[in-house]
């Protein structure tokens, strides 16, 4: 066996900080780290839970970890996880998802946020957590991940995000929340672009660009440069038919200037056919894009869905993060990072065809298996 098995992964933390005093250290925050990490991406979802891990694996766990003192308590566990400063893990975790998602060409990346739902402390007056992420669609894995301040918003959330990412030649793509004039010029500033919905929260531009669209459709976009793309989903009785149209004539806006970068307006309808029941809705996108490939733009906004698709939903079913009641500090962030860690190794391995609970699962019965999804090579 390999005794330095988990040290690739925890190289990249190294530099986390021990927040307890020196006098009181029993346990050492590496092994700590590496314990509630094998946990969790075994099915670990309380301290009381890593620390059975923990105590069941004992003698696997010595032949690379030193554990002087033995497997720490969940207390013990619940102790550090809630004073481990989070913004320094943020960085940590961003130096290792860099190295997992080397900087290319054609990038996606989709910003989104989730409410850890059951991290509210009605008795402490301590709103939910609520986590913003950047997915990475390309590689299907979470490249960092911030929380709101209390009582704040996902707009305070987004821009602080964006500053720790790289976004060199990447598509940035975010909802209706994120659609604001200082984060689109963040995101060109940092040499990005950008696919914004437009909602509510903007609604004299939203409202100009349905008029604009429902004038240009009506007159099959009469002298006007355009792109238009559809693709058709169905199955199981249901049939989806999406159909997009882009320009990059956007003269008529007055206020074009004020967005840094703005180049295009994108509409997308999607058509839904379900037993007979016809729904249609369409919704509307500014973005720095020309707007000229019509085909890559839809395929920007069908990936957008992903951060929904594969990371929260997986987060929810196979993590069962909305049910985790660890509230304490900055446990309830600490741990979402941690489940994002194990949520990246799953999805990155590919040796066994199995989705993320599978894997969770053979993670526990084989530890060869085990080591195998800790020691991926970047």
């Amino acid at each position: 066996m390999d005794v330095e098995a988990p040290r690739g992964l925890l190289r990249y933390f190294e530099l986390l900080e021990d927040p307890r005093m020196q006098r009181t250290r029993l346990h050492s925050l590496y092994d700590i780290l590496t314990i509630t990490i094998l946990g969790v991406i075994c099915g670990a979802e309380t301290w009381t839970d890593v620390e059975l891990f923990g105590c069941s694996k004992h003698q696997w766990l010595k032949t690379f970890l030193d554990l002087p003192h033995g497997i720490p308590s969940h207390d013990t566990f619940g102790r550090v996880f809630a004073h481990l400063d989070p913004l320094c893990f943020e960085r940590c975790f961003l130096n290792w998802t860099a190295d997992l998602a080397q900087t290319s060409g054609g990038r996606l990346i989709a910003i989104d946020g989730k409410t850890i739902r059951r991290s509210f402390d009605q008795a402490g007056e301590k709103a939910g957590i609520h986590m913003v992420s950047a997915w990475c669609e390309t590689n299907h894995i979470v490249l960092g991940q911030v929380a709101t301040d209390v009582k704040s918003n996902e707009i305070t959330a987004i821009p602080k995000l964006l500053k720790l990412l790289d976004l060199s030649d990447a598509v940035i793509t975010i909802d209706a929340m994120g659609c604001q004039k200082d984060i689109a010029k963040q995101v060109i500033d940092q040499n990005g672009d950008y696919l914004l919905q437009l909602k509510a929260n903007q609604p004299t531009l939203h409202e100009e660009a349905k008029l604009f669209f429902e004038d240009a459709l009506e007159h099959q976009f009469e002298h006007m440069a355009y792109a238009y793309a559809e693709q058709v989903d169905g199955g199981h009785g249901r049939v989806e038919t999406r159909r997009l149209w882009s320009t990059w004539d956007i003269d008529w806006f007055q206020d074009r200037r004020d967005w840094a970068g703005l180049n295009s307006f994108v509409c997308v309808e999607s058509k839904r056919e379900i037993n007979g029941h016809v729904s249609i809705e369409r919704r509307y996108y500014i973005s720095s894009l020309d707007g000229r490939d019509a085909d890559a733009v839809l395929e920007a906004i069908r990936g957008h869905w992903g951060i929904e698709n594969r990371l929260h939903w997986s987060l929810d079913v196979s993590f069962r993060e909305d049910l985790s009641r660890v509230r304490k500090g900055h446990a309830a962030e600490n741990l979402s990072r941690i489940r994002r860690i194990a949520l990246n190794l799953l999805k990155r391995d590919s040796t066994v065809k199995a989705g993320i609970q599978g894997k969770r699962l053979k993670c526990g019965w084989d530890h060869d298996y085990l080591l195998n999804v800790i020691t991926q090579r970047n």
